[in-house]
């Protein structure tokens, strides 16, 4: 519970609000980062998020003042139902913030999408003054066409485009992930100074080189991926990777830790091919700071993401995770992931290549020191995008930003 003796009148207070329509902390890595940053920097954060049967309406998160409102997930439903869910947590999350910054007094508001909408929740905030940030974790018609199969000038991704763009008008600052998509959203008319990135590299007090790591545990040549199973990202592709590569690779298994829709449809495949020797899963949570253990388990990390006008501006928060902690990783040949990492990063192969993706397992395989310079390598990446240099110019931006509310500008 909420130590109320933390709520002041102090004008000279930090105060910020994040608002996301999830649950936290667990999937939430890029609000969990950015929050202890914020703390780091000196600021009181309060979040506003999703509550689950069983899980408090109020309590603090390692610092962070959480409050869960009362509406589940719906991600197996219609489109209808979800749209009723994001306007159950619009109605919510309104009245919310209009009490708590009453008390707060927050200098800055900062809603994650999707969806882009939610940032209106925050009129009262900004009408007392409050500034106000839309946080684009990912640009919404690309998502919509995609999971919808329309083309990007179609009518509903035109509507699409109008909502991000309103969104994006009323907010005082605009933060997304990648430098391709900040190009997308000035190319749409967003203003270049009113839009900046931040990145989703990890944090390397949680992701780092220390703890080390061999190859060939226990004997096996082990494969793995985390994160969201869903159709887009591939995971498929590995299974029947694996399928092609199990004779050379006798020892080889694919360790698969997630869950989503296409969960049963993964393993359903794994019984079809008969590589339930080969292939395991896990789904169990756990929290970001145990998450590098269960990673340095592997010898390569695999990112077979398919290709299509979502997943080709996105630069996979897991690939960071893999290079942060030094570990191989084979990825899909996408606009934005080629953009940040070279072939002597990480392996390549054309997205839904199953062939390519198996030749490149079979390489690694077969030449344990290309395998073994690879961590080298990423130390490139990791030094030029750390989250200690990230994290510092986003927190100092949420403060400039809280301190033109000051000034009333």
């Amino acid at each position: 519970m909420r130590n109320d003796a933390r709520i002041n009148m102090d004008t000279n207070a930090k105060t910020h609000c994040m608002v996301v329509h999830a649950y936290y902390p667990i999937g939430e890595t890029r609000v969990e980062r950015e929050s202890r940053a914020l703390l780091d920097h000196g600021f009181e954060v309060d979040l506003i998020c999703l509550g689950s049967k069983g899980e408090p309406a109020q309590e603090d998160v390692a610092g962070v003042n959480v409050y869960r409102l009362p509406v589940d997930r719906h991600l197996k439903s219609g489109m209808l139902t979800q749209l009723l869910e994001y306007i159950s947590f619009f109605v919510l999350v309104f009245f919310k913030l209009i009490g708590l910054n009453r008390k707060r007094h927050y200098n800055v508001v900062q809603v994650h999408n999707l969806p882009d909408w939610l940032v209106f929740s925050t009129l009262i905030p900004k009408w007392m003054g409050a500034k106000i940030i839309l946080d684009l974790h990912d640009l919404m018609p690309e998502f919509f066409a995609a999971k919808s199969g329309r083309q990007i000038n179609s009518l509903p991704v035109k509507i699409m485009i109008w909502q991000e763009q309103i969104s994006c008008q009323f907010a005082d600052q605009v933060i997304t992930v990648t430098e391709n998509w900040k190009d997308t959203l000035i190319q749409r008319g967003l203003s270049p100074a009113k839009v900046s990135v931040v990145m989703n590299v990890a944090d390397e007090n949680v992701f780092s080189l220390e703890g080390g790591q061999s190859h060939n545990k226990n004997g096996h040549y082990q494969l793995f991926y985390h994160g969201n199973l869903t159709y887009r990202y591939g995971i498929d592709l590995a299974i029947r990777a694996v399928a092609i590569v199990k004779d050379q690779i006798p020892e080889v298994n694919l360790h698969i830790h997630g869950w989503g829709e296409y969960s049963q449809k993964l393993k359903d495949l794994t019984k079809e091919l008969g590589l339930d020797a080969y292939v395991t899963f896990s789904s169990n949570s756990l929290p970001t700071a145990e998450l590098p253990g269960l990673i340095r388990q592997a010898d390569v990390c695999l990112v077979p993401y398919r290709t299509d006008i979502f997943t080709d501006g996105i630069l996979p928060t897991k690939l960071m995770e893999y290079a942060a902690l030094g570990v191989p990783a084979i990825a899909s040949r996408t606009t934005t992931i080629s953009r940040y990492f070279d072939e002597s990063m990480i392996q390549f192969f054309s997205p839904e290549d199953v062939s390519g993706l198996a030749d490149r397992i079979l390489y690694l395989y077969q030449n344990p020191s290309v395998l073994a310079q690879m961590p080298q390598r990423l130390h490139e990446f990791n030094k030029r995008y750390s989250w200690s240099r990230i994290s510092e110019e986003y927190a100092n931006m949420v403060e400039k930003l809280g301190q033109r509310n000051k000034r009333g500008k």
